[in-house]
C-alpha cells in the first residue's frame, strides 16, 4: 500500500534569491546532515539567458538502519537521484527525488517546491510531499517503512534549521540581499498573479506572521458556525503554514501535520460548500487516532448533518424558551488555569423529565448544540487572548441533588441520544470533565452511559465524591480558587441558573412542541401523544417475543380523565404500517388515535385483561410495568373516562373549566428483558417509583397500579 505524506507550508522571511544561495551551500556535502555523505552531478543544463538551471545529482546516504538489516541486504549506503529545476525568471525551484537503491522493492518519491510567497514578495514559501511504497523487503517491510518515516520526519524538522544556518553564514560573509534575475537583466518581472499567487481568501493564513493576523485567517467564524468556511466558488486548497500550526493548533509531529494537510486536500476534492477550519479537522483526526480514512468518513457525515439541520446558523437563529433559560442549570463561568473556557453544569438540579415534557427532546438537543457551538467560538477567543492554541474547554459537573429521578428511563434514553450526537459531531472538544459531589447513585448512572462515551473522552473524566474536590488534586488544581463558584465552597458568584422542578403547568403536548413541516434533529420522539374522545380509545400494540419480558410504561394525563388497561390478544395481531418519513412520524405522534382491537372482538373470547383498568385524573403521572408470562400480542389501552350523568352534571355545575368530552395523554413505553429489568430493579429501588412495587414472582402489577394511583408522583 502506498503511504503518502504532505508537510505544512514552510515560510522563510527572506527573499527567494537569498534562500537559493543558502540552499546551494548544501552541495556537494552538508555538515548539517551527517548521513549525507556526498553527491555527484550526473547532468546539468543552463539556458542561454541564465534563467533556467537544471541539475541532476546522485546522492549517497548513510542511513541509520538496524545493523542486522544492513547485513542481510549487503549494503552500507543508499543512493538517491535528485533533479533540481531552478527558474530564476519565475523565481521557483522544483525538486524531484527518488531512490536508486532497491527500487524494485521500495519506491520512494519526494517532491519539493520553493516559490515566492503569495502575500509577501520578500518571503519564500516551501512545500514538500512524499510517497512510500514498500513492495517486498525480505520480511522487513514494517521495519523499512518505520526507518523511512523516521528519516523523512527528521528531514522535515532539520530542513528549516539548515537553511537558516546558511542564511546566517551568508550574512557573516556580508551577503544579506541579492538582485533578482529580472533586475540583473533589466526586464519586467513575472506578475505575481502568474507566479502562483492564490486567488483564494485562505481559510488559515499561509503567512506566518501570526501577530498581525486578519479576519481572513480566523479559525472560526461565529457568523458561519463552527465550520467557518470558504466561499462555495473557491476551488483552491488553502495551504497550511507550519508557524500557523504552532500558533493556533499546537505541537504536531510530522505525521500528524501530514495527515492534516492531506485531509484538507482530500476534503476539498469531495466536499461541496464551506470548508471546515483546520482546528475542526484536527479534532476529527484526533478522534480517529489520525487515521485519515476514518476521520474523513466521520467528518463527511458530520458536515452532511450540519447542512441538513443548518447547525451553522444555530447561534443566530436559536432562541431558548424561557423554561430552558430558567430551569436548565448550566452556563459558562470564566476560564481554567490553562486559559480554556469553563462550563458549569449543575446536573443534580436539573429536572430532566420536566424539561423534556416542557420543551421536548428536540428543544433540549438544540439547546445543547447551541452550547457546543458557543464553546467552539469561545475557544477561538481564548486562543487569541492567551496567544496559544486553545481547542477545547473544561466542564465542571456538580451532582449535588442527583437522585433516582435522574435515572428515569426516558430521561436516560434522551441523554444517550444527546451524547451520541455530540460524540459524532463535536469530537475532542472536552479537555477535562470534573465531576464533583458524586452521590452513591452515580455509579448506576455511569454504568448506563459510559459505554456510549468514546474511550478517549472517558479518560478525561475526574470524579470526586463528597468534599474530595476541595482537597489536593481537586478543583483548585485546574481552576484558580478565585473562580471556584460559591456553591462549591468558593468565593466567586456564579450566574448559572439554580434549576429546580419544572411546574406541570409548563408541560406541553407534542402538537404544541412540533409542527409536522418542521425540520427536526430527532427523527422520532421518545414520547408520543394521543387525544381521546368518548368511544375512541388509543391503543398501542406490543408484541412480546419471549415469555417473562417486561412491558414498562410512563404517561402523563394532560387533560381530562382516562382509564388505562393492559390487554392480551388470544391470537397474534398484525403490526400496523410504520411511518416512512419524519412528517408521517410526527403526524402519527401528535394527536392521532390508534385502534388495534376491532369492535367485533369480544373480551374473554378474543382478548383478556392482563392489568385491571386504572382510572387516572388530569395532571397525574403514572409509571408501571407488567411481566408477560406468555409470548404474544399485548395492547396498552387508554380510554376517555366519562362519569355517570348525575356526577357529571354535578361536577359541571361546580367546575365549568373542566373538559368532559376529550382527554389527552403523553406516553412512553418500552419492552425490557427480564434480566435487564431485574438489573434496573436492584439499582433503582425507590418509594417514588412504580417499578419498586413490582414483584417478579407475580405476573400482575395490580398492587403496583393501586400504589401508583395513590402515591406515585411525577418525579
Amino acid at each position: 500500500m502506498v503511504q503518502k505524506y504532505s508537510s505544512p507550508v514552510r515560510v522563510y522571511k527572506y527573499p527567494f534569491e537569498l534562500i537559493m544561495a543558502a540552499y546551494e551551500k548544501r552541495f556537494p556535502t552538508c555538515k548539517m546532515i551527517p548521513i549525507f555523505l556526498g553527491s555527484d552531478i550526473l547532468s546539468e543544463y543552463k539556458s542561454d539567458d541564465g534563467a533556467v538551471h537544471i541539475v541532476e545529482r546522485r546522492c549517497r546516504l548513510n542511513v541509520e538502519a538496524p545493523y542486522l538489516l544492513k547485513k542481510i541486504v549487503g549494503v552500507e549506503f543508499i543512493y538517491f537521484i535528485q533533479k533540481n529545476s531552478l527558474n530564476l525568471k519565475e523565481r521557483t525551484l522544483k525538486i524531484e527525488a527518488h531512490n536508486e537503491s532497491f527500487s524494485n522493492r521500495v519506491v520512494i518519491n519526494e517532491h519539493c517546491f520553493y516559490s515566492v510567497h503569495p502575500d509577501n514578495p520578500e518571503w519564500t514559501k516551501f512545500e514538500q510531499d512524499a510517497s512510500l511504497d514498500v513492495k517486498s523487503f525480505l520480511g522487513f517491510e514494517n521495519m523499512v517503512e518505520k526507518v523511512c518515516m523516521k528519516k523523512y520526519s527528521e528531514n522535515i524538522k532539520k530542513g528549516k534549521e539548515i537553511i537558516q544556518y546558511y542564511v546566517n553564514e551568508l550574512s557573516e560573509e556580508g551577503v544579506t540581499s541579492l538582485p533578482t534575475w529580472a533586475e540583473t537583466h533589466k526586464v519586467e518581472s513575472i506578475p505575481q498573479s502568474l507566479s502562483g499567487k492564490s486567488k483564494a481568501t485562505l481559510n488559515s493564513p499561509t503567512h506566518s506572521t501570526t501577530e498581525d493576523l486578519t479576519h481572513d485567517g480566523r479559525i472560526l467564524d461565529g457568523e458561519n458556525g463552527a465550520c467557518g468556511g470558504m466561499n462555495n466558488d473557491v476551488l483552491e486548497v488553502p495551504n497550511v503554514d507550519e508557524d500557523y500550526i504552532q500558533r493556533f493548533l499546537g505541537d504536531l509531529n510530522p505525521m500528524q501535520e501530514s495527515r492534516l494537510v492531506q485531509l484538507r486536500k482530500w476534503l476539498s476534492e469531495t466536499h461541496k460548500g464551506k470548508m471546515p477550519h483546520d482546528a475542526i479537522l484536527l479534532r476529527f483526526l484526533r478522534a480517529r487516532d489520525f487515521s485519515m480514512e476514518k476521520a474523513h468518513e466521520m467528518l463527511a457525515r458530520s458536515l452532511a448533518w450540519r447542512k441538513q439541520h443548518q447547525v451553522d446558523k444555530i447561534l443566530n437563529t436559536w432562541v431558548p424558551p424561557e423554561v430552558l433559560v430558567q430551569y436548565f442549570s448550566g452556563g459558562w463561568h470564566y476560564y481554567d488555569k490553562v486559559g480554556r473556557p469553563v462550563y458549569i453544569l449543575r446536573l443534580g438540579n436539573i429536572d430532566v423529565k420536566g424539561l423534556l415534557k416542557a420543551v421536548g427532546e428536540e428543544g433540549v438537543l438544540r439547546h445543547v448544540l447551541s452550547v457546543m457551538e458557543d464553546g467552539l467560538r469561545r475557544t477561538e477567543e481564548a486562543t487569541r487572548a492567551t496567544g496559544k492554541p486553545i481547542g477545547a474547554w473544561t466542564c465542571v459537573v456538580d451532582l449535588e441533588g442527583l437522585s433516582m429521578r435522574h435515572l428515569w428511563r426516558p430521561g436516560v434514553k434522551a441523554l444517550l441520544r444527546v451524547i451520541e450526537v455530540v460524540e459524532a459531531n463535536y469530537p475532542e472538544t472536552m479537555a477535562r470533565l470534573l465531576i464533583v459531589r458524586a452521590p452513591r447513585v452515580f455509579p448506576v448512572l455511569w454504568t448506563l452511559i459510559s459505554p456510549f462515551i468514546d474511550e478517549n473522552t472517558r479518560q478525561k473524566f475526574m470524579i470526586y465524591g463528597g468534599n474530595d474536590y476541595l482537597e489536593r488534586g481537586g478543583l483548585t488544581d485546574y481552576v484558580d480558587y478565585q473562580y471556584i463558584p460559591d456553591f462549591l465552597s468558593g468565593d466567586c458568584y456564579c450566574e448559572v441558573p439554580e434549576g429546580g422542578l419544572v411546574p406541570k403547568s409548563l408541560y406541553k403536548s407534542l402538537e404544541d412542541l412540533y409542527a409536522p413541516e418542521e425540520r427536526r434533529l430527532c427523527s422520532d420522539t421518545i414520547y408520543k401523544s394521543a387525544s381521546l374522545s368518548k368511544g375512541t380509545p388509543h391503543e398501542v400494540l406490543v408484541n412480546i417475543q419471549e415469555k417473562d419480558q417486561v412491558i414498562t410504561w410512563d404517561y402523563d394525563v394532560l387533560r381530562g380523565d382516562v382509564v388505562f388497561s393492559v390487554l392480551r390478544a388470544r391470537k397474534p395481531i398484525t403490526v400496523h404500517k410504520e411511518p416512512t418519513s419524519v412528517v408521517e412520524a410526527v403526524e402519527a405522534a401528535i394527536g392521532s388515535t390508534n385502534i388495534i382491537l376491532d369492535k367485533s372482538m369480544v373480551c374473554g373470547v378474543d382478548y383478556s385483561v392482563a392489568e385491571s383498568p386504572l382510572v387516572c385524573k388530569a395532571g397525574e403521572s403514572i409509571q408501571g410495568s407488567h411481566v408477560a408470562r406468555m409470548a404474544g400480542s399485548y395492547i396498552l389501552q387508554w380510554k376517555f373516562h366519562s362519569l355517570p350523568n348525575s356526577l357529571s352534571n354535578k361536577q359541571h355545575h361546580h367546575h365549568h373549566h373542566h373538559h368532559h368530552h376529550k382527554a389527552k395523554v403523553m406516553y412512553y413505553q418500552e419492552v425490557l428483558s427480564s434480566e435487564d429489568f431485574r438489573g434496573s430493579m436492584s439499582s433503582l429501588q425507590s418509594c417514588h417509583s412504580g417499578f419498586s412495587c413490582l414483584s417478579l414472582n407475580s405476573s400482575s402489577s395490580t398492587k403496583s397500579m393501586k400504589s401508583l394511583n395513590s402515591s406515585c408522583p411525577s418525579r
